[in-house]
């Protein structure tokens, strides 16, 4: 007897001929960003890369792997999936980053109930775009059908990147001193982090959709929320050629009072002036709205920064001038001081 296990696996309702059919729509999309070291195409069993040895005589890799997390909702909510691959991208690069690392690939694994070609092809632009951004290759990754477990529409998206620094280029905070300025790098917004706080407060509170006008915001709040996560790669990368920086901080969920102190020495504090940059409206809305503390808004979201830079005074207004003129807006926010106590810590000095 002779079984039709391709008819069976339909009917229980995954598709493998559209799964086919799209891998191969987005082997163009996919191609655009490789870099060299790019050694084979999307569709093997694995990707493979070569190291560049002669630039890097003592190779360390670096890894990260993250979500987008709730905004995926937001995503669906408002039909629109074109930039949530930019958010998946930068969620990985910037961590890497902040290390001192060059991103060298990325992959994701993207999973749904029942594949739909256009959505899956508009995320995979968006980390097609992002990849670009980065300058990090888009070497593979997964797609998964999974019937019963997520409703019509619905989707989740992972990613995972590769980079390398040279063991001698590592950033990991040791090199911060007392007298350093900390410089921070304007976001696009949120970004990706705490959504599930912004979603009770703006569809459950307010009772607001995505396609909501919101004045104060000169947006829909579909746009405001989907706006996507700034990658930083490339004007950080940049201004390394020239200057040191003695730590960085990718400034996600936590914020300022969890993530600086994971890059402080044992005896710094960093002192940060709340006036000394714009924070966009959206972190009013939703402290006013919400009914959020100060403190708890510094430890939930970016509040407009979206990466910090501590570099040595002398050289903090060259390397703001540099970033200025890569396109990024930055702001000197503080200074590293030094502190009695064991325990790094942040303190706002207005």
């Amino acid at each position: 007897m002779t079984i039709n296990t391709r008819s069976k696996y339909s009917e229980a309702g995954v598709d493998i001929d559209k799964g086919n059919r799209f891998v191969e729509k987005i082997k163009e999309v996919v191609a655009t960003t490789h870099q060299r070291g790019v050694l084979n195409d999307i569709g093997g069993f694995s990707s493979l890369f070569a190291i560049d040895t002669e630039k890097y005589k003592q190779p360390v890799l670096v890894t990260s792997t993250d979500g987008v997390g709730t905004k995926l909702a937001v995503a669906q909510m408002c039909g629109k999936h074109d930039t949530i691959g930019i958010d998946l991208v930068a969620m990985c690069v910037n961590d890497i980053v902040v290390g001192g690392a060059t991103p060298l690939c990325f992959l994701d694994y993207f999973s749904m109930g029942k594949l739909e070609i256009d959505v899956a092809s508009e995320i995979v632009e968006g980390i097609a775009e992002g990849c670009r951004q980065a300058k990090c290759s888009l070497v593979g990754g997964e797609t998964a059908e999974m019937p019963g477990l997520y409703k019509t529409g619905e989707y989740d998206l992972a990613g995972f990147t590769v980079g390398i620094v040279n063991r001698d280029q590592i950033i990991d905070g040791s090199g911060i001193r007392v007298g350093n300025t900390i410089i921070g790098l304007r976001s696009n917004g949120l970004h990706s982090n705490r959504f599930s706080l912004v979603r009770k407060i703006c569809f459950q509170d307010l009772q607001l959709t995505v396609d909501s006008r919101v004045e104060e915001l000169d947006a829909t709040l579909g746009e405001e929320l989907l706006k996507p996560t700034r990658i930083y790669v490339q004007a950080v990368l940049n201004v390394l050629k020239s200057y040191p920086i003695n730590g960085m901080v990718h400034n996600t969920g936590g914020g300022f009072i969890d993530n600086i102190p994971r890059i402080l020495p044992k005896g710094c504090k960093a002192v940060i002036d709340r006036t000394s940059w714009a924070e966009q409206p959206i972190f009013d809305f939703l402290k006013r709205h919400g009914k959020i503390s100060q403190e708890e808004m510094y430890r939930t979201f970016n509040m407009g920064l979206g990466l910090l830079a501590i570099v040595a005074e002398e050289q903090a207004d060259d390397i703001i001038q540099r970033f200025e003129a890569l396109g990024e807006v930055p702001y000197r926010i503080g200074r590293i001081e030094s502190c009695a106590e064991a325990e790094a810590q942040v303190i706002f000095s207005s």
